[in-house]
């Protein structure tokens, strides 16, 4: 009776919020502020022996949330329809990866084009002057991610490039890419700086996370020190319109200082003095 009473008592203690008792006998929850800063899973307690039942739903929910992002189907027509919206000619590619489990698998498939894909790039580009910047999205490991965040996020980037000065090639959606895939497409549409978009590797609490990465004179064998990376880009991280603001600053000082990659910091206040005038009053 008595081990049965101890028991029971603990579980129900430890059911309710940590902290310590106050004066009137109730819990108080020292923690809450901190649960407030983050979406980490933070003093969950117990029950008995066991994280308490809700915990280890949300936990078992959040994993099966972040495999349905890896494993979900990307549309890049649907997506490169949204994108036409935004103004630009829009480009859809394959990487020679020929299907998600195959992407999966193999990721070198994923970091280069497809051979028709390739062709039709190069018949493209083949007589082209080059350009500043050439932009990819992919899907990576998330096309939840590149579908809810590329299209505001390239809204606000497009529109802040205009202010300076920036020659573009045609928006490139890609399926089943690597980030490396950045480099192949970049050299074949001779630009000085590539940037792709892609879905991130799912955490558990954001299938929705977009990264991006840019690399100065992309072509194939250029190595991750070589490029720049944002990450956790959308409305529980960094929200797609201060992420393109950021980037503004950053392809702003890669051109001028044609570097990217360990030589390139992200000095934004001295970005922002630099741009000068260049920033929009509107």
């Amino acid at each position: 009776m008595n081990s049965e009473a101890n028991f029971q008592e603990t579980s129900d203690s430890r059911e309710a919020p940590l902290g310590r008792l106050s004066r009137g006998g109730m819990r108080e929850d020292v923690w809450a502020p901190l649960r407030k800063l983050t979406s980490a899973r933070i003093a969950l307690g117990r029950a008995g022996g066991s994280m308490p039942t809700r915990h280890q739903l949300d936990f078992q929910l959040a994993h099966a949330c972040a495999r349905d992002a890896v494993w979900s189907r990307f549309d890049p027509d649907a997506l490169a329809a949204d994108m036409r919206k935004l103004g630009p000619e829009v480009i859809t590619v394959e990487s020679a990866a020929r299907d998600r489990a195959e992407f999966l698998q193999r990721p070198d498939l994923g970091r280069r084009l497809a051979t028709e894909s390739r062709v039709r790039l190069l018949q493209q580009f083949g007589q082209s002057a080059g350009v500043d910047l050439a932009i990819i999205v992919t899907d990576g490991l998330s096309a939840l991610a590149v579908t809810t965040q590329s299209p505001p996020f390239l809204a606000e980037l497009l529109h802040l490039l205009q202010h300076d000065s920036w020659s573009i090639a045609p928006l490139i959606v890609a399926r089943h890419g690597r980030v490396a895939l950045q480099d192949e497409i970049g050299e074949i549409c001779r630009a000085k700086i590539s940037l792709i978009l892609i879905g991130e590797r799912p955490g558990l609490g954001s299938p929705d996370s977009m990264g991006l990465y840019f690399i100065y004179s992309p072509k194939t064998g250029k190595t991750d020190a070589d490029r720049n990376c944002v990450s956790n880009i959308r409305q529980g991280g960094l929200p797609p319109v201060e992420a393109a603001q950021k980037v503004r600053h950053l392809l702003y000082a890669c051109r001028k200082m044609a570097i990217s990659g360990v030589q390139l910091k992200d000095d934004s206040a001295a970005a922002i003095s630099d741009l000068g005038d260049l920033l929009p009053l509107d």
